[in-house]
């Protein structure tokens, strides 16, 4: 993604099992072993040009692992494509595409504190992306600035939370929205008790 939502490194791809025919399985592996056969790459090769493990993509050729966000990227990269062109399969596609609520891979970061599902699907190139953010109590998303001119847009679905951008800080709760700037230092945080669930739009420019 074109910029990183904090400054952890996101989580590697979790092998999931997908019902035949979904994009996510079926159709990307296909797309993967048609690419490097076209180019005439080993797996080797492959891993070596977009730094993600040989047992990773293999796993993806077999159906048996769904990338993430990330790894999809540095594999659309070493094959010198936009992640929209790598994942495009022409004709291949309904015109209605669903993120479903338990696909690992639109998760976009998941630990103790906070879980992040990007709501954008994957093979879109786009200036705005759209994402679920879950802060369990006490947590915080705390991210480092994004591009120049780059805003978010956020909305209380519940619980009370605290945005910081640069030096301004605003308490908001459930139903309250707000936009600020993200090229700064910024930090979304649950002040409240239980869990805070909000939705984000990054908006780059």
């Amino acid at each position: 993604m074109p910029a990183s939502k904090t400054t952890r490194t996101p989580p590697p791809a979790t092998p999931v099992a997908h019902p035949a025919g979904e994009w996510a399985g079926e159709q990307l592996c296909r797309r993967l072993k048609h690419l490097r056969a076209e180019r005439g790459w080993s797996l080797d090769t492959l891993a070596n040009a977009s730094g993600v493990s040989r047992s990773m993509l293999s796993q993806i050729e077999r159906n048996q692992a769904n990338p993430t966000l990330a790894v999809a990227f540095r594999i659309a990269r070493a094959f010198g494509m936009s992640l929209g062109e790598f994942v495009e399969t022409p004709g291949a596609m309904s015109s209605i595409v669903v993120i479903r609520a338990n696909d690992r891979a639109y998760h976009y970061r998941s630990d103790q504190d906070c879980q992040i599902r990007t709501l954008s699907p994957l093979n879109l190139e786009k200036d705005v992306e759209f994402y679920e953010v879950q802060l369990k109590e006490g947590g915080a998303l705390r991210s480092a600035p994004h591009f120049a001119g780059t805003r978010e847009f956020l909305t209380v679905q519940s619980g009370r939370v605290r945005v910081q951008s640069a030096e301004d800080a605003e308490d908001l709760e459930r139903g309250d929205s707000v936009s600020y700037r993200a090229d700064v230092p910024h930090a979304i945080i649950n002040i409240g008790k239980g869990e805070a669930l909000v939705s984000l739009v990054d908006i780059y420019r």
